[in-house]
């Protein structure tokens, strides 16, 4: 439990690396899918980089990131096989993952960076006027919907396919 713990952590991190990275140094529109619909079509593209090698140190976090999230799925498949996990403990612990990481996402992403420390309006200030009209929780029917069926749902997946080869 306490690896599984330690693993969530480390996969938050890694989010939060890959948003940093995203956001502040490579700064391509095409990384903002999930930002509200009026916000993406008011970022301007960014064609000149904040610094000078800003978008080389943004890619090499953003894979760094990726690197800790691909670890975390090693890690956690490796162990479980190592202590012959049933499907329940495959899934209890895919879940759990998924789970702290949504609430992270809800609480630091959507109330910290975005509604509070204005994190992204920082960084793109044309779309100061979106996030005015929004409200803590105004993506809360999709993040439910991903902490309540996706990722139960892929957390079922995940443990049935390491089922068949525990």
């Amino acid at each position: 439990m306490l690896l599984t713990i330690f693993l969530a952590v480390v996969f938050c991190a890694a989010i939060t690396l890959m948003l940093l990275s995203a956001v502040a140094f490579i700064q391509k529109k095409e990384f903002f899918s999930s930002a509200p619909r009026e916000a993406r079509e008011a970022i301007l593209p960014r064609e000149k980089e904040l610094f000078a090698g800003a978008r080389a140190i943004g890619w090499t976090l953003m894979i760094f990131s990726f690197l800790m999230i691909l670890g975390v799925g090693v890690i956690v498949i490796w162990d479980g096989f190592r202590s012959g996990f049933t499907f329940w403990q495959f899934f209890t612990r895919f879940v759990l993952i998924f789970s702290i990481y949504k609430i992270y996402d809800m609480v630091c992403f959507d109330y910290f960076l975005l509604m509070k420390f204005r994190f992204f309006q920082y960084y793109y200030p044309e779309t100061e006027s979106v996030y005015p009209m929004k409200k803590y929780g105004f993506n809360l029917k999709s993040q439910l919907l991903k902490l309540l069926v996706i990722f139960p749902a892929a957390s079922a997946l995940a443990a049935w396919i390491c089922s068949l080869f525990g």
